[in-house]
């Protein structure tokens, strides 16, 4: 029961970094309709320029890790307005090969400067373990799980009372509504590019801490929240927190239980094989709108 409990709490450590960085991309499917696939790199680059500040300057982690922020906002503007802006009224696919291209010129920038070592990241978590009844808990896990709950409900507050987030629901909604309503669909789009670079850096922040180094490998972090998005909804925030919860699980059960039967890789296939027996009963995931078109 114990190792139960504590692959449980595992997963739902990963689950809840899955779904800040899950929030990413339902922000900018819903105020733009395109897929980002260069979010793990957005991840990768956040972990690494963040520990590239605090090493650099000896300045502390939280001004680091505020710098990073910072960087992150900047960096969406700029992808937004320098890479995306110019293909407006371009097909969709279109757009999405360009966010591909994206991912592999950032994953270069990275090998470039940090090379393709692991960096040690600095412990920025307590190390003394909290017991939570039978288990010894790693305080990195508890104060990752709190920021990504307090990030979440603080974007969930955003989008549903603030200005601005009633203009990204109106521009999701219609962007010719938005635009006869007075709202800069263009400004809502860096605004969006902007919230998914930053959540992706704070993940990856989080997910240095806890493994204590960054390294490559953080790319793919983003390619394994896409079934979380699409089991979750493309277009919805409770599904990206709910279907990151779910994969994070699974995840780590089927890691720890069928990966040692079957001599492993279970684990990385699990969550695929639970997104395609989801779909097949909700095609458009477990909060996803249904689109009904009438001809």
């Amino acid at each position: 029961m114990d190792f139960f409990l504590q692959l449980v709490i595992n997963g739902l450590v990963i689950g809840s970094i899955y779904a800040l960085v899950g929030l990413g991309f339902v922000i900018i499917y819903k105020s733009s309709s395109i897929l980002n696939f260069a979010q793990g790199e957005f991840l990768m680059l956040g972990s690494y320029v963040c520990v590239a500040v605090f090493t650099a300057t000896k300045v502390p982690f939280l001004v680091a890790f505020g710098l990073t922020l910072l960087f992150s906002v900047l960096l969406g503007m700029a992808v937004e307005r320098l890479l995306l802006r110019p293909m407006i009224g371009e097909p969709v696919i279109s757009v999405i090969m360009l966010t591909l291209g994206m991912a592999s010129v950032l994953r270069a920038i990275v090998q470039g400067i940090w090379g393709t070592e692991t960096v040690p990241y600095p412990e920025i978590f307590p190390t003394t373990p909290v017991r939570i009844g039978p288990l010894p808990v790693s305080q990195g896990y508890l104060y990752s799980v709190g920021s990504v709950v307090v990030l979440l409900a603080a974007f969930s507050v955003f989008f549903k009372f603030s200005r601005a987030g009633i203009a990204m629901r109106a521009t999701a909604f219609s962007q010719q509504v938005a635009l006869s309503m007075g709202i800069s669909v263009k400004r809502i789009f860096a605004l969006a590019w902007s919230i998914a670079a930053v959540v992706s850096a704070v993940g990856g922040v989080l997910l240095g801490g806890i493994r204590g180094g960054v390294d490559g490998a953080f790319a793919l972090f983003g390619l394994k929240v896409i079934p979380v998005v699409i089991l979750g909804g493309l277009d919805s925030v409770a599904g990206a927190i709910v279907g990151g919860i779910i994969m994070g699980v699974l995840e780590n059960l089927a890691g720890g239980y069928l990966d040692p039967l079957l001599g492993g890789g279970v684990k990385e296939v699990a969550p695929f094989i639970a997104l395609v027996a989801i779909l097949s009963v909700k095609p458009y995931g477990l909060f996803g709108k249904v689109k009904i078109e009438r001809v």
